[in-house]
């Protein structure tokens, strides 16, 4: 909701938190492990060295983990409305509880992130922690 339409999306949470009460039980707990399985461990920047520009791997901060994971939580419950015909409460519902079940949109995006830095970890020397930090190569987290 851009323009301005908080009650709206206030009245969309609430149904949402409802609906998971009513099926799930615990929402607090639910949502709080959907957003755990979500949050990417790692992320593909551009870095321009010599006029070529690379895809760098990176290790992600906490704060931006958890506004992925709740961003991409989010976008999966738009895409996930066929033609607009699913309420956006029950699309979201369905959504966090695909998150919490590591399935649906948001995973495969966590997941395709998490490939690509794979493939190109060969670039991570082009940006290793500096000025007194351990040196810990990201694919290191990959395991």
């Amino acid at each position: 909701m851009i323009s301005g339409q908080r009650r709206r999306v206030r009245a969309i949470f609430y149904e949402t938190f409802h609906r998971l009460a009513r099926s799930e039980g615990d929402v607090i707990e639910l949502l709080v492990q959907a957003v755990e399985n979500i949050k990417p461990l790692c992320e593909v920047e551009k870095v321009k060295i010599a006029g070529t520009t690379y895809d760098v791997p990176s290790i992600v901060g906490r704060d931006r983990q958890q506004s992925l994971a709740i961003r991409w939580i989010l976008e999966g419950a738009e895409e996930g409305r066929i033609n607009k015909s699913t309420s956006l409460e029950k699309s979201s519902f369905e959504e966090i509880v695909d998150a919490y079940r590591q399935r649906g949109i948001a995973h495969m995006k966590r997941k395709n992130l998490h490939r690509l830095a794979s493939v190109k970890r060969r670039f991570a020397h082009f940006r290793w922690p500096t000025q007194g930090k351990e040196k810990i190569p990201f694919f290191a987290l990959l395991g």
